[in-house]
């Protein structure tokens, strides 16, 4: 399990589809709206 850093849902990282990596660290979302919000800034979200 792996937590959402956007929403602090824990996810599943094998089953999401929404996926994003930073400086070679894979971060799993858990949805499109998440991912967007985490894309536009990940250093807002400690990444």
């Amino acid at each position: 399990m792996f937590k959402d850093p956007v929403c602090n849902m824990m996810i599943d990282e094998k089953k999401t589809e929404h996926v994003s990596e930073v400086n070679g660290k894979k971060v799993y979302l858990c949805s499109p709206s998440c991912k967007n919000q985490f894309d536009r800034d990940p250093k807002k979200y400690g990444y």
